[in-house]
C-alpha cells in the first residue's frame, strides 16, 4: 500500500527531556530547506483534554495557534524554526483521541461492538496522524511522540506507529532518540541503556530506522559500530546529538551528521537540492557574536520555571540578532517586588518587560515593575495581564483612582478599569473557552506599534477573559494613556501606548507566539531597539 505522504515517527527512550522537540524541529528545517513540505505534530500521553487548564509549573508554556488550539511548547519551536504556523491537528493528547472515540460510541458508531485501546483507540491515533498529510498535502510529516518508550500511558502511540509501518512499510521510519551517559568513574561513554531502550521498543514490535544519541562526548567510531550491532541499525544511522550552547546550532549539528540526507535515504526519496541554510548561518552568527549588550526584567509569577515564558525569552533572541545585540533576560518574581525595594530591584535594568498570567499571585509586584517603568522613563513593554497591569497602574497614579482593579480579582473594585467580557460571564467551563487565536487589529497611524509593525492592519493571537474596560477610554486618553489599537468588529481595545514616555507600549494580545527565526516579531525588534537607543 503506497502512501504519497511519507511519515517520520520520532519516539524517546532512557529518559525524558532528550530534546525530541528540537531534533524533530532541525530535522523539519533541514528538510525544509531541501526543498519538501514538511509539517510536525506532537503525541502527548497526557488524559487532560489540552494544556490549556494545566499549570505552567506542571507543563510549561501553553503555545496558542492562530485558530485557537491550546497546545503544548514543543509546537512554539516547530514554529519558530520552520516559520508555518501550526493549527489544532499538531497537537493531540490521549484526552481528545478518547473523548472522541467514547462520542463515537455514544452516538452508536461502532454498531454495538466492544470498544477496546485495539483497534478503536489505535484507529483513532492513526486516523489523527494521517489528517495532516491528507489535508495539506506535506511531501513529509514528523510526529513527536511524547513520554519515554516504556511508559504505560505511551503504548497506544506505539502500537499505532507499529501498525503504520506495517500498513506503509516503505512510507515510515522510526527515529529514536537515546542517551548515551558519560561515567566519570569509568572515564568512558555507556551505551547499554540505549540497547535496553531499543530492546523495550522490540517487544512492542517496532524496530527504530536511525538512532540519535544524546551524549556530552563525541561518539567514536567504536562505539557508533557497537550501537549499530546490537541494535540492529546501520553505522551511518547512527547519529550524535552533541549538547550544543544555542538550541538553533542544533540544524547545523545534524546537517554535519548528515541526518537528513539518511532519513531521505531510507524513505527512498532523492534530495532535491542541498540545503539552503545561508539565512539561518546568519542569524547564528549574530547571536554569536552582539555588537552590544542590554539587560531586561522579565517580571513574572513562575520564574522558577523558564520554560512557562518559553516563547517570551526565545522571542528576545529573535529581537537580540536583529539588533545585533544581546538580550540578558533577569528573571524576577512579582510576588518578592514591593513598593519598598522595587528601586533597588529594578535600577540596573535598561528594560522591562511584564509577562502575562493568571490570578492574583504577583499582581502587586507588577504593578509597582509598571510604575517604576512609567515614572523613570525605562522602556516597558506588557503583555496581556502585563498590559492589564499597565492600566490598573496608570488609573490609580495618575488619574487618582486608587481603588481601580481588575475585576477578575476584585468584583466590587469602584472602578473596574479591567473587566470581563459579556459573552464570557456565563461560561463554567475553564477548558477552551477564553477569547483564544488570532483576531485582527487596527492601529493608530504614527504609533510606536505602527511604526514598528509598518502597517496599521495586523492579526495576533489571544488567550485571556478580561478586556480594558471601554467607559474609561477617554478620561485615559485625555491624561496621556492612547489606545493605538483596536478590533475593528468589537472595539475592544489592543495595544495601549504613553506617547510622552521613551517606549511605553503594552498588548492585550501575545506577540511572543509569532516570533520566529526568519521573521523575529516587530514589537520585539522595537523595544529591543528602544532599550539600546535608550541605554545609550
Amino acid at each position: 500500500m503506497s502512501n504519497s505522504t511519507k511519515y517520520i515517527f520520532v519516539t524517546g527512550g532512557v529518559t525524558s527531556s532528550l530534546g525530541k522537540g528540537i531534533i524533530s524541529a532541525s530535522l523539519a528545517a533541514l528538510l525544509q530547506a531541501r526543498g519538501y513540505t514538511v509539517t510536525i505534530q506532537k503525541l502527548d500521553p497526557y488524559i487532560n483534554i489540552d494544556p490549556g487548564t494545566l499549570n505552567p509549573y506542571e507543563h510549561g508554556e501553553c503555545f496558542v495557534t492562530d485558530d485557537g488550539a491550546e497546545t503544548d511548547l514543543d509546537l512554539g519551536h516547530y514554529e519558530r524554526f520552520l516559520n508555518v504556523p501550526t493549527s489544532q491537528a499538531n497537537n493531540v493528547t490521549t484526552g481528545k483521541i478518547y473523548q472522541s472515540v467514547i462520542e463515537k460510541e455514544r452516538r452508536g458508531e461502532y454498531l454495538g461492538k466492544t470498544v477496546q485501546v485495539i483497534p478503536h483507540i489505535t484507529d483513532e491515533i492513526k486516523k489523527r496522524i494521517q489528517i495532516l498529510g491528507k489535508k495539506n498535502e506535506y511531501d513529509l510529516v514528523i510526529t513527536e511522540i511524547g513520554g519515554t518508550v516504556g511508559d504505560i500511558e505511551s503504548l497506544p502511540y506505539v502500537e499505532a506507529v507499529r501498525q503504520m509501518m506495517w500498513e506503509f512499510e516503505n512510507d515510515c521510519i522510526v527515529i529514536h532518540l537515546t542517551l548515551i551517559p558519560y561515567l566519570s568513574a569509568a572515564g568512558e561513554l555507556k551505551t547499554k541503556p540505549t540497547q535496553h531502550s531499543v530492546k523495550q521498543l522490540l517487544e512492542l514490535g517496532v524496530q527504530p530506522d536511525i538512532l540519535c544519541c544524546r551524549t556530552e562526548h563525541p561518539l567514536d567510531l567504536n562505539i557508533r559500530k557497537k550501537i549499530a550491532k546490537f541494535c540492529n541499525v546501520s553505522i551511518n544511522a547512527v547519529i550524535e546529538s552533541r549538547d550544543a550552547s544555542t538550541i538553533y546550532e542544533v540544524p547545523m549539528l545534524m546537517q554535519n551528521e548528515e541526518l537528513d540526507k539518511v532519513v531521505l535515504e531510507k524513505l527512498g526519496l532523492h534530495s532535491k537540492m542541498k540545503p539552503e541554510m545561508t539565512k539561518w548561518e546568519d542569524f547564528l552568527n549574530r547571536v554569536s557574536n552582539p555588537k552590544t549588550t542590554v539587560k531586561i526584567g522579565l517580571i513574572g509569577k513562575y520564574v522558577e520555571l523558564k520554560d512557562s515564558y518559553k516563547s517570551i525569552s526565545e522571542a528576545f533572541i529573535h529581537a537580540g540578532a536583529e539588533n545585533e545585540c544581546q538580550v540578558q533576560i533577569e528573571w524576577i518574581h512579582s510576588e518578592k517586588l514591593n513598593e519598598g525595594n522595587v528601586k533597588e530591584k529594578l535600577s540596573e535594568l535598561d528594560g522591562i518587560l511584564v509577562a502575562p498570567g493568571f490570578g492574583s499571585r504577583g499582581i502587586s509586584g507588577k504593578i509597582e515593575a509598571v510604575r517604576y517603568a512609567r515614572e523613570n522613563n525605562v522602556p516597558f513593554f506588557g503583555i496581556c495581564l502585563g498590559m492589564q497591569c499597565a492600566v490598573i497602574e496608570f488609573a490609580r497614579h495618575v488619574l487618582g483612582w486608587s481603588d481601580a482593579h481588575t475585576t477578575e480579582i476584585a468584583e466590587d473594585c469602584s472602578y473596574p478599569v479591567i473587566s470581563m467580557m459579556e459573552e464570557q460571564k456565563s461560561i463554567s467551563n475553564l477548558g477552551g473557552t477564553m477569547r483564544l487565536g488570532a483576531y485582527k487589529c487596527q492601529l493608530k497611524p504614527d504609533s510606536k506599534a505602527s511604526k514598528a509593525y509598518n502597517t496599521d492592519k495586523i492579526s495576533e493571537r489571544h488567550r485571556h477573559r478580561y478586556e480594558f474596560n471601554n467607559i474609561y477610554l477617554q478620561e485615559f486618553e485625555k491624561a496621556g494613556m492612547i489606545a493605538t489599537g483596536k478590533n475593528p468588529d468589537t472595539g475592544l481595545v489592543e495595544v495601549i501606548e504613553i506617547p510622552a514616555h521613551p517606549w511605553f507600549v503594552a498588548a492585550q494580545f501575545h506577540p511572543e507566539y509569532k516570533s520566529t527565526v526568519a521573521k523575529p516579531h516587530p514589537l520585539f525588534v522595537a523595544f529591543v531597539g528602544a532599550v539600546i537607543s535608550n541605554k545609550k
